[in-house]
């Protein structure tokens, strides 16, 4: 395969500003989270009427990294990356002034449209990064979203309580504008490639997907664990913000940090794919998640019980994504872009069954139901990679 960047590896420096990208990216998304119940009093609305905010969101996401990612196989990503951060930052813009739950709703679906460049910088990186470093700098990179998601939510909390919910969107926009500068200036230029029509561009994804049965088993795992996750850090919202917790939004935002230790601690796991341990340390992580929710479910108003299951469960999820990413990388490296769409499509599409099914979960009957949801589907998907572990199997090459 002719690659369209010089595959010459990255620096430390360039590695730093994928991830701090990513995460500022991704992150987008989140600002909402711990805000809910503010927000919910602000625009007199119920506690699942804000959850759908976030499912709005998500399902925007998915369909900008549907309909927008793919171009990234296509489209000089040196063009096309700043080009969608300085959208999202406007959109960012709007979500601050919107005046209502309706104009809000409509904002936030425009954010997670547009905040895609961190699933444009993740392909690049993997093109850019050589074979004995893809791993590691992909696990960087990824760990970068991951820790933005952490992060936004506990910078979203503090600001709430320091400067009401709406000044978020402010800081936010004006952070993914400079960014989408400096990418414009510090991103390599890439070689031309074969025009692909659209339609065509889109249904090769479909196509890439039904040809390698590994790349469907990795789909749907993405999907199970990140509608746990979504599901997991929704209803936590809910918990902390009720007796016994009563907390405040800076509080529940610095539960944050917590989730971001396991993030970083997950960071490690692209290694583990390029020792070729990729699939056992994917059912190690399964099996880690079932049993941080285990102790979610018995902690019982202990908040120490709790923020070791916040520890375990970020461990587990983050671990899973890095790895599911880096494989699916490896399967089709002329197909990255089309591959990390599918991916996140379907991770974010399971995504907002979770926050949906988060709200209508704990209406219904609290923490316990909720956890024993999430207990359902991780157990599931434990399920279906002990009988497809082997399909997922692949040799990879010696270092």
């Amino acid at each position: 395969m002719k690659l369209r960047t010089e595959n010459a590896g990255m620096s430390s420096g360039m590695i730093l500003l994928f991830a701090v990208a990513v995460g500022v990216a991704v992150g987008n998304l989140y600002w909402a989270q711990p805000l809910l119940a503010n927000i919910a009093a602000a625009l007199n609305i119920s506690q699942s009427a804000a959850g759908i905010l976030i499912t709005v969101t998500q399902l925007g996401y998915a369909s900008g990294v549907f309909f927008l990612v793919p171009l990234g196989d296509t489209l000089n990503r040196n063009r096309l990356i700043p080009v969608v951060m300085a959208a999202a930052s406007i959109a960012l813009f709007g979500c601050g002034v919107a005046p209502g739950y309706t104009l809000l709703m409509l904002s936030l679906t425009a954010v997670g449209f547009l905040t895609i460049s961190g699933q444009l910088l993740i392909p690049l990186a993997g093109d850019l990064a050589t074979d004995d470093q893809r791993g590691h700098v992909i696990g960087s990179v990824t760990s970068g979203g991951l820790t933005g998601i952490l992060l936004s939510r506990t910078v979203s909390g503090m600001l709430g309580d320091a400067m009401g919910w709406r000044s978020i969107y402010f800081l936010a926009g004006a952070v993914t504008l400079i960014l989408s500068i400096i990418l414009a200036l510090r991103l390599p230029r890439e070689r031309k490639t074969k025009a692909v029509g659209y339609g065509s561009l889109l249904l090769s994804i479909f196509t890439t997907v039904r040809s390698h049965r590994s790349v469907q088993i990795t789909l749907v795992l993405g999907a199970c664990c990140f509608s746990v996750f979504t599901m997991f850090w929704t209803s936590l919202t809910f918990l902390l913000s009720a007796a016994p917790y009563s907390y405040s939004t800076t509080q529940i935002g610095l539960i944050g940090f917590v989730g971001l230790a396991g993030a970083l601690a997950a960071r490690r796991a692209g290694k583990l794919h390029d020792k070729g341990w990729s699939v056992a340390a994917t059912g190690a992580g399964l099996l880690l998640g079932i049993i941080s929710l285990v102790i979610a479910g018995v902690s019982d108003g202990s908040i120490y019980l709790l923020l070791l299951a916040i520890l375990l469960i970020d461990i587990a999820i983050q671990g899973i994504n890095v790895l599911n990413s880096t494989r699916l990388f490896t399967i089709v490296p002329e197909a990255r872009s089309r591959l990390n769409s599918a991916f996140v499509v379907s991770c974010f599409l399971g995504g907002s069954v979770g926050s949906m099914l988060a709200g209508i979960l704990w209406q219904a009957g609290g923490w316990y139901l909720v956890t024993a949801g999430e207990l359902i589907l991780m157990a599931v998907a434990l399920m279906f990679w002990i009988f497809n572990r082997s399909v997922l199997e692949f040799k990879q090459p010696v270092k």
